[in-house]
């Protein structure tokens, strides 16, 4: 048997990440980054403790997988999505190398690239992402129209069996 409390700790620290990746999700989807991998991550976790993120986590799955069905669909979309991967991958690697300011920079040094190393390894680490994603798209939906329309249809169904509010 477990260290009395245990559960509770394990609650709350699951709890804090859902809410955490969550939150990152929603301002990704706004921001580089994978939101809605991190809004449905986030939920996943919320759905333990809470009837509400249970209800939200399927159709998210659902949308985010059809949107990753949508990105790979045209070679333009690919090759645009690849190089918005490469050029956040490249923000990364400037703002690591931090170089000073150019002289064309008019506002105050410390605006240049603020944030510093993290900024920049977590831009890498979004590109990775970013790169995965697309390549798991490409060899899930590319060409196989067969499981964008079983999704589409899966989406249908879940959103014909939403209650009216």
């Amino acid at each position: 048997m477990g260290v009395p409390g245990g559960s509770a700790a394990k609650r709350v620290v699951l709890e804090t990440l859902g809410w955490v990746l969550l939150v990152a999700g929603v301002a990704a989807i706004f921001l580089p980054g994978p939101g809605l991998l991190g809004i449905f991550a986030g939920l996943a976790l919320l759905s333990q403790q809470y009837d509400w993120a249970e209800r939200r986590v399927e159709p998210v799955r659902l949308r985010a997988l059809r949107g990753a069905a949508e990105g790979v669909e045209t070679w333009p979309r690919i090759v645009a999505s690849v190089l918005g991967a490469l050029i956040l991958a490249a923000c990364g690697v400037l703002w690591i190398m931090s170089p000073p300011a150019p002289s064309w920079w008019q506002f105050p040094e410390v605006l240049w690239l603020p944030g510093g190393l993290w900024t920049g390894i977590t831009q890498i680490a979004s590109a990775v992402i970013a790169l995965a994603l697309i390549a798991y798209s490409y060899k899930r939906f590319h060409g196989h129209p067969e499981a964008v329309e079983e999704l589409t249809e899966a989406i249908e169904n879940i959103d014909d069996e939403a209650p009216v509010s």
